[in-house]
């Protein structure tokens, strides 16, 4: 999604629409990039772009005729270089995570939004995998107003999880698809310092961050690595803490300097009316959710959320959007069309 309208092309969801799945066409579209020879003259671009689609795009979109694919490529192209060499921030989580077809799909956008040159830095959480482990360890996962109370032994769970479990798995679906993945935590090169939460008296080792030094990520995103950075974090005595995924997200897209922020969640975006998922506000202004949320149409754990972006615009993301991680390809539809698949914050 544009964060405003600089171009004189329709849009390219408009022209495909259709097509009983437009949004699965875009990978397929891809080897019509062959033109293109930015891409080919780079190795790990020229294997992505093939690797990628072999493994993880389904087959029956070969049924498109090749001129159709080709202009819906050439459609996306004034995206890709609007945000050719930008660095995009994905959080991922909710039913992304969950469901093996939807993770098929975010892997598949990543790997294609690297290979046509985008900068991706991708960070998770990892929710529902702790309450398994703990699950089978014995212990309760308790919560307190929507955040994880995290003792010293759950503490030692979550860490044994997302940086072991589930960092590592990410990395090996990435690179299997293609690109080139490098598993992080911000414990990592001082990537992310925390502190304790204001109310660390309930919560236990839940932490806020302290800062952020994106040292670590800059030679990989340089060279279109994908980081993938599990939300855990130490503070300056090296005592571990659980960070929220959203909020750890928000602020390595403020340090550095991201394009955009994509948030992917189990709902629409933000609704007009909360009992009514056809109200999405699709484009709003940080002045539009402060009034929202005054006049109670944003609450509960929706508030977290936005408030994540309004905070990295404030630092300087240029546009923060929070997307329907529901849809297949919700990535591509956000970036590559004027659609978009949720809403999209503006400073």
């Amino acid at each position: 999604m544009l964060a405003a309208k600089t171009l004189s092309l329709s849009s390219p969801v408009s022209k495909v629409s259709n097509f009983p799945d437009s949004s699965l066409i875009f990978p397929k579209s891809i080897p019509a990039i062959k033109a293109n020879r930015n891409i080919l003259s780079n190795p790990f671009r020229a294997s992505c772009l093939k690797t990628s689609l072999e493994s993880v795009i389904a087959p029956d979109v070969q049924s498109y005729p090749g001129a159709t694919r080709v202009k819906i490529l050439s459609e996306a192209l004034p995206f890709i270089q609007k945000f050719r060499g930008k660095t995009i921030v994905v959080k991922y989580g909710g039913a992304a995570m969950k469901s093996e077809a939807l993770q098929a799909s975010v892997i598949a956008d990543l790997v294609l939004l690297s290979c046509v040159g985008m900068r991706i830095v991708f960070v998770h959480g990892g929710g529902p995998e702790i309450n398994q482990w703990l699950g089978k360890l014995g212990i309760k996962p308790n919560f307190l107003n929507g955040l994880r109370v995290t003792d010293a032994s759950t503490m030692e769970i979550v860490s044994m999880v997302l940086v072991g479990k589930v960092n590592k798995h990410l990395v090996s679906l990435i690179n299997k698809a293609g690109a080139t993945a490098v598993g992080l935590s911000g414990i990592d090169g001082h990537l992310l310092t925390a502190r304790p939460s204001p109310n660390s008296e309930q919560l236990g080792f839940v932490g806020d961050i302290a800062s952020v030094d994106p040292s670590v990520l800059r030679p990989l995103i340089d060279n279109y690595h994908i980081p993938v950075i599990a939300s855990v974090a130490a503070d300056k005595t090296g005592q571990s803490y659980n960070i929220n995924a959203d909020t750890a997200a928000g602020e390595l897209a403020a340090a550095l300097g991201a394009e955009k922020l994509l948030l992917l969640t189990d709902v629409a975006g933000i609704l007009e009316d909360r009992n009514d998922p056809g109200s999405l506000v699709k484009q709003i202004d940080i002045k539009g959710v402060k009034k929202m949320t005054d006049d109670g149409k944003i609450a509960g754990g929706m508030i977290p959320k936005v408030n994540c972006c309004v905070r990295s615009l404030a630092q300087g993301v240029k546009t923060a959007s929070i997307i329907d991680g529901r849809l297949q390809h919700s990535l591509l539809l956000e970036i590559l069309t004027d659609e978009g698949a949720g809403t999209m914050i503006t400073g």
